[in-house]
């Protein structure tokens, strides 16, 4: 399978067409809101406010493009919330030095900070919407996907492949794989099994690919040194998987150490370090009253409703265990009959099948004491809103471990002291990968990761990303 002329220069070409685009939309985001505050809203403090085009078409987006250039944001390898993080950094730090320029070479007579306001944020949300639709139409068209062959088809190529289908942007084309004795025969149903080992020089040749990536994290290391230093001289990109699969990978660094010919790993645990726990603190409150705005009325509204279809308590506590093992009262909306305990153990009595499920994973997929309007804020999420006030109190995040009962605390094993790290959260990894869907051992090394991975920006994708969920209503009950 020889890969198509656009393929083989996508490393190329595709950072040169995204650079295009984010150009037109730099200039037309700082055109836009140099338009908007000059004509739709008063002037009031800079009456004489006036911006040459010279800086709207060249300078200001010339910063903007070096920037993200400098940000890495032009990488095609890089996962896709890494660089929506690069291109958040990007448009901190352009903004940064365009306000240097207009204020102090005085480009303007007198500089709007309410222009500059809405012009990083129309430039940011640009960058994004436009590179996602641009990038989307190229897969959808087959154009400028980066070929790769993958070496070993077992479960480490497997999890590699979930990773990759994950991002909302798949440069990815996975022409092929090379094993001797695949692990995963599913995996050569989807993609083509190109050859052994043995072959391995004959399929680059044949198929020109300049990227490869091996997933064999049971070869000896002498043989997995030995391959790298082999693939360095038939291809421009080689990338493997070290067998440290469940190591923390976010805060990791890499350090070489040239003439030992060994490799240094350093890992960072942030919520070990009260700096960085105080900073989850911060971020949290900033974020739950700002949203307050939004879903203090759409609670009140929430509940009215449960009040008038069943009449009862609107609110239901139940006690979960929180940070440093403390027990406290988790708040919902009642999505429940009233005296819904006594109904569950009348029930469970009735139907082992019922029982079983509840001691596995203390819950029901089918509960019969859900309401009408539980179901719709089950499926939505909604019931959980009330937790916003936990996070106020300090006892729940926004983002963290599942909040367990006491009764959980076991099976959590060696795990709990993780968990005990930080306040349980509204959501986190578990719910965004499966939901209910996951299994229990799943969810607690889900938790886990989390508390070893940890930082700001993927408390935000993690936000990002249960809102995503919830619109597609998967995997709740």
């Amino acid at each position: 399978m020889k890969i198509g002329v656009f393929d083989k220069y996508s490393t190329l070409l595709l950072p040169i067409i995204l650079a295009i685009a984010d150009y037109c939309t730099i200039a037309l985001a700082v055109l836009l809101a140099y338009t908007l505050r000059k004509n739709g809203i008063p002037m009031s403090v800079h009456p004489q406010f006036e911006i040459k085009d010279i800086y709207i078409f060249f300078i200001v987006p010339t910063f903007f493009l070096l920037v993200l250039f400098l940000c890495n944001t032009y990488r095609l390898n890089l996962p896709y919330w890494d660089k929506v993080r690069n291109i958040f950094k990007s448009v901190v730090y352009g903004g940064a030095a365009v306000i240097f320029l207009m204020y102090f070479t005085y480009v303007a007579g007198g500089v709007s900070r309410l222009f500059i306001g809405i012009s990083l944020v129309f430039i940011l949300f640009g960058i994004l919407i436009v590179r996602y639709i641009v990038e989307r139409i190229l897969i959808t068209i087959g154009l400028f996907q980066i070929p790769v062959i993958i070496i070993g088809a077992g479960k480490t190529a497997e999890l590699l492949l979930q990773s990759f289908e994950r991002n909302p942007i798949m440069r990815y084309h996975i022409v092929g794989f090379i094993d001797d004795k695949p692990v995963c025969p599913h995996l050569t149903k989807r993609y083509p099994l190109l050859g052994t080992f043995a072959d391995m020089d004959a399929v680059i040749e044949k198929t020109n690919v300049q990227h490869v990536i091996i997933c064999a994290p049971g070869l000896a290391p002498n043989k997995l040194v030995s391959l790298v230093t082999k693939l360095e001289l038939l291809v421009k990109n080689v990338s493997f998987v070290p067998e440290l699969i469940g190591i923390p990978a976010a805060n990791i660094s890499v350090q070489g150490l040239m003439e030992e010919s060994m490799v240094l790993v350093k890992v960072q645990n942030n919520l070990a370090r009260r700096y960085y726990r105080v900073m989850k603190r911060i971020f949290d409150l900033v974020v739950t009253l700002l949203s307050l705005v939004i879903f203090l009325p759409v609670g009140l509204i929430i509940a009215a409703l449960i009040y008038i279809t069943d009449p009862g308590p609107v609110l239901f506590a139940h006690r979960r265990v929180g940070q440093h093992g403390k027990e406290f009262p988790c708040y919902k909306f009642r999505s429940m009959i009233v005296n819904s305990q006594e109904y569950l153990e009348k029930y469970l009595a009735e139907n082992p099948e019922a029982r079983e499920e509840w001691e596995r994973d203390f819950k029901l997929k089918d509960d019969p004491r859900i309401t009408k309007i539980g179901h719709f804020l089950r499926k939505t999420s909604l019931d959980e809103l009330p937790q916003l006030i936990n996070v106020l109190k300090g006892e729940m995040s926004l983002v963290g471990p599942r909040p367990i009962v006491q009764a959980e605390v076991e099976k959590y094993g060696e795990y709990i002291q993780d968990f005990y790290l930080v306040p349980p959260g509204i959501t986190g990894v578990w719910q965004v990968s499966g939901r209910s869907d996951t299994t229990y051992e799943e969810r607690v090394q889900m938790d886990s990761w989390y508390v070893h991975n940890w930082s700001v920006w993927i408390d935000i994708v993690y936000l990002i990303r249960t809102v995503m969920v919830v619109l597609e209503r998967k995997g709740a009950y």
